[in-house]
């Protein structure tokens, strides 16, 4: 039985570590940081939940299942399993999280050196997808590739930039935005679906489990064990790398008061602490963080379509990879205000979705209970996202009376109660037919 060496282990968990740490990873904790000021300890708590905690669940989850999402939604029927994890593979792949990718290693690492027009945009996206689509289509090398090669590189420059923010902070920490006076905790919270790192553990589950039998591992038990192992290894690695950050943000305002998102945030940092050999490195920290991601993000959703589809997996990374060379041509601006309602909608289900598949064991009928409980987590999380549109009018006023509705969780107290009522009756029916077996 083939077991992973101490050394192809951590270089997994380097490997999960890298996929997750995209464009989100690294702009909005510095600008979380920056509003959350003295409250900072609060706003990177709830920050880490949903930045960090709920995609280390997933990933456990996943790998209890053998490392598919389509294991993971089979209570919920064939056709509405496949429908959500349609929608989620589309939400992380073309349509928001892979150009978004892309867009924000342009503007970070290239756009100070070269203006922020169309034609430098377009010839770096060209280049940046082409290298994306190389290590796509080969999946099998992305432990040796990622793992052992680009991940300890990026490392070494993010272990530069957080000993900066520590050591050398660009001031004391500020003042707290209104935004952030009341509930902390929960506007750290919010702030963490904005990385999609829930949404892309549901489908970096496939690609870890897949690159652990690529090393040649069969045995289910190891597969999954493996999995937990490069999942916490990668949690640890978000975790000091989002406190970081959140220390840069806040201890930032006498630089960057005025900075409207993380972008500007780091980059004035940068250039304040290191001068222009700063946003060389910044360059090198985002370049390497995005593209590894979106490699991520194409394998998987090369994996996933290729199998519910008559379709090569070859030919899916080649399609979603020049579909998103075009949508990260719109801009950044235009994709984040595009991808906020999906995610508000999204998030709910894929949170309930992860929690109910670790209790599963506590089901006598798991279909019973995951049916009505996700269906109504779309109805309120399709609300919520609606809410967070221009067209917030047309959500029934009721809705926005819910206890947390304001911070786009008005979900959890209608979701809690029809878990608790379905538990009831699934014990109920379950006794029954124990009592009629009997």
């Amino acid at each position: 039985m083939t077991r992973l060496k101490g050394s192809d282990l951590l270089a997994l968990g380097f490997m999960t570590f890298a996929l997750f740490l995209g464009a989100g990873n690294i702009i909005f904790p510095p600008s979380a940081g920056l509003a959350a000021g003295e409250n900072l300890l609060p706003a990177a708590l709830g920050f880490l939940l949903t930045g960090v905690g709920l995609p280390l669940l997933t990933v456990v989850a996943l790998a209890r299942v053998g490392g598919g999402m389509d294991l993971l939604t089979a209570p919920l029927g064939k056709v509405a399993g496949a429908i959500l994890a349609v929608a989620v593979y589309l939400a992380i792949g073309p349509l928001f999280a892979t150009p978004r990718t892309a867009v924000v290693s342009f503007e970070m690492g290239i756009a100070p050196f070269t203006g922020n027009e169309g034609a430098p945009l377009l010839i770096y996206t060209l280049v940046y997808f082409v290298a994306v689509l190389f290590l796509s289509l080969n999946p099998g090398q992305l432990v040796d590739r990622i793992g052992k090669f680009i991940t300890p590189v990026l490392l070494a420059a993010l272990l530069v930039l957080g000993g900066a923010a520590l050591f050398a902070p660009a001031g004391e920490i500020g003042v707290v935005a209104d935004s952030y006076r009341e509930a902390p905790l929960v506007q750290g919270f919010l702030q963490g679906y904005l990385t999609m790192d829930t949404l892309g553990a549901l489908v970096f589950g496939i690609v870890i489990a897949s690159a652990i039998r690529d090393r040649g591992v069969s045995d289910a038990g190891l597969i999954t064990r493996y999995s937990v192992i490069a999942g916490v290894i990668a949690a640890i690695g978000l975790s000091l790398v989002y406190l970081a950050l959140f220390y840069l943000g806040a201890t930032s305002q006498g630089i960057a008061g005025d900075a409207q998102n993380g972008v500007q945030v780091l980059t004035t940092y940068v250039q304040h602490t290191f001068g222009t050999a700063g946003s060389l490195l910044l360059a090198v920290v985002i370049t390497l963080a995005c593209m590894t991601t979106a490699v991520g993000l194409l394998t998987a959703c090369g994996e996933f379509f290729s199998k519910l589809l008559p379709v090569s997996y070859r030919s899916v990374v080649i399609l979603f990879g020049v579909f998103s060379l075009v949508v990260a041509n719109q801009g950044l601006t235009q994709l984040i205000s595009f991808s906020i309602p999906v995610l508000v909608g999204l998030y709910p289900l894929a949170i309930v979705l992860v929690a109910l598949s670790l209790a599963n064991r506590l089901w006598v009928s798991q279909s019973l209970v995951f049916v009505p409980v996700m269906a109504v987590t779309l109805v309120f999380g399709v609300a919520d996202g609606v809410a967070a549109t221009p067209w917030a009018d047309k959500v029934p006023a009721w809705f926005g009376q819910l206890p947390l509705a304001g911070q786009s969780l008005g979900w959890l107290l209608p979701v809690a109660v029809t878990l608790v009522l379905v538990v009831v009756i699934d014990r109920i029916l379950g006794l029954r037919q124990n009592a009629t077996t009997a």
